[in-house]
């Protein structure tokens, strides 16, 4: 009998299409700092639910990839469901590779903004250092409209092509892929358009798990049939930072001058986990974690 351990990347594999197959989407949430991280963490917890905790290109450069590694692996070890520390939408390969190197077991490289032959050309190689090391990595075929850390997207052709991403996953062999069909990055202007018969499309063309970006101000029935036409993991990000910097400002109003770190950052933390909780069931991921 073999005691080989299996690999970050085997593990988070197979839960990805155990959500498949169980008709859940493992939510994945975005921190700016301890305080998020912690109430997401938390809230993952306390609702047995397995969660990505993902930090962008400018958190890791921001606070340090070497602090970020560290928080997400301490986190990891002491963790009693699934949590997968994930760098989120990073468009630069050297930061993907210190990720790796730093101990994330997840990471994000995002070349959709440009051509195909050149999203495929950066995309393949970190997806080769990554897979050396046991790391999961996700690619995206098509556009996320909106303003995102990778930029700004505002034009009509966002819809992922299902000959590019089956040519994509093939080239790459990425284990994740985020799909264009009309989601966006930050609040809506109106309602979503979201291309469901897009998203089915490539379901049924590739094998790999399905990831939707831009989760915030969609409906909970809307990510419900996403998840049932092929989603696996759904990235809320706006709403976290919007919820944790409008609870500061209410904090800080209700306190006054002077008012001591911790009694402000502790209800904070409160109500970021309340809508880490929320996300969760509407993710069907309550109770999912083994």
């Amino acid at each position: 009998m073999s005691n080989r351990v299996a690999s970050p990347r085997e593990r988070f594999t197979e839960l990805l299409l155990r959500a498949d197959s169980e008709g859940f989407a493992v939510p994945a949430f975005n921190y700016s700092d301890i305080w998020d991280f912690l109430a997401i963490t938390e809230a993952a917890e306390q609702m047995r639910s397995p969660v990505f905790i993902s930090s962008n290109q400018r958190v890791v450069t921001d606070i340090g990839i070497e602090l970020c590694g560290a928080i997400g692996a301490a986190a990891i070890r002491r963790a009693s469901i699934p949590l997968i520390h994930h760098l989120d939408h990073s468009n630069r390969a050297e930061i993907c590779r210190a990720a790796v190197d730093n101990g994330y077991p997840s990471v994000m490289i995002d070349a959709s903004s440009r051509p195909l032959e050149d999203n495929i050309t950066i995309v393949a190689p970190v997806a080769e250092y990554a897979h050396e090391r046991g790391v999961l990595v996700e690619g995206e075929i098509g556009r996320i409209k909106g303003a995102g850390v990778e930029g700004m997207y505002t034009g009509e052709d966002f819809l992922a092509q299902v000959d590019e991403a089956v040519r994509f996953v093939h080239e790459t062999g990425v284990d994740t892929l985020a799909v264009g069909i009309g989601t966006a990055h930050g609040f809506y202007q109106g309602k979503p358009e979201i291309h469901f018969d897009r998203l089915e499309e490539i379901n049924h063309a590739v094998s790999v798990p399905l990831v939707l970006h831009g989760g915030t101000g969609v409906s909970e029935e809307e990510i419900r049939q996403a998840i049932r036409r092929g989603i696996n993991k759904v990235n809320v990000g706006t709403i976290i930072h919007c919820t944790y910097m409008n609870a500061v400002r209410a904090e800080l109003q209700r306190r006054g001058e002077n008012a001591y770190t911790l009694d402000v950052m502790v209800p904070v933390r409160a109500a970021v986990r309340e809508e880490v909780e929320k996300w969760i069931r509407v993710c069907m991921a309550d109770g999912k974690a083994r």
